[in-house]
């Protein structure tokens, strides 16, 4: 039962009325990101995502991943979570690229003495050579991709969420991620992977679940799911 609400102003003033009074009635319109949406995964399953742009599909995960709140509805997750959610979400741009792996693994849970072991795979998997030294405002999209996801699976997470960032990488790297979530699978993580790619999804996800304007419109095998889906489109 999962539900994200936002308010709609009509103006900046009706906004502003209502953050000092949020129980008046200024508060007219409402945005539903995300209506009674229901399901499970299994460990060691990787279940697919799917659905246009504006459908809630990242909405879910950040509610998953504890950076938003439902409106309505609960959820529980079983294991460590390593989120792999907006490209270079939690980078401080000012910083070189070791800075940040070091304050996100942190964050992930690593003690710095795992970091401080971790880091040379980290920056093997990532391939960005000197530029690891450099603020991540130097950095191309698909570099900050690169770090990030070396950083994500570097955890060991019991629970992988990848909203959509491999779209930004080339076709080796996204070769290379893709082999990485199949080995994590194999040691038993759970994996939820957003895409609008029908061939990754069905290479990865032998389940898939479609939104469409916030609702769940579609659960079961990803074969099918993605020809509806493409039907729909």
């Amino acid at each position: 039962g999962l539900s994200k609400r936002y308010p709609v102003y009509d103006s900046a003033g009706q906004r502003l009325r209502d953050m000092f009074s949020p129980s008046s009635s200024v508060r007219r319109k409402s945005f539903w990101a995300l209506k009674n949406v229901s399901f499970d995964v299994q460990r060691g399953e990787i279940l697919g995502i799917t659905g246009p742009n504006g459908s809630g599909k990242s909405t879910l995960l950040q509610i998953l991943a504890g950076v938003l709140e439902p409106s309505k509805g609960s959820f529980s997750v079983y294991g460590r979570l390593s989120a792999l959610l907006e490209l270079g979400a939690g980078f401080n741009p000012e910083f070189s690229g070791k800075d940040n792996v070091y304050t996100n693994a942190a964050i992930l849970g690593l003690s710095k003495a795992e970091i401080d072991r971790k880091f040379s795979s980290i920056e093997e998997f990532a391939e960005i050579g000197n530029f690891i030294h450099q603020p991540i405002k130097t950095y191309s999209s698909g570099m900050v991709m690169r770090l990030a996801f070396a950083v994500a699976v570097a955890a060991d997470p019991e629970i992988l969420i990848v909203d959509e960032a491999l779209s930004v990488g080339d076709i080796y790297f996204r070769q290379r991620c893709l082999r990485r979530i199949h080995q994590l699978k194999e040691q038993g993580a759970t994996i939820l992977f957003v895409s609008h790619a029908a061939s990754e999804l069905k290479a990865l996800c032998p389940r898939c679940i479609r939104l469409d304007h916030g609702e769940m419109v579609d659960i079961g095998e990803t074969d099918g799911v993605v020809a509806r889906y493409l039907e729909s489109v």
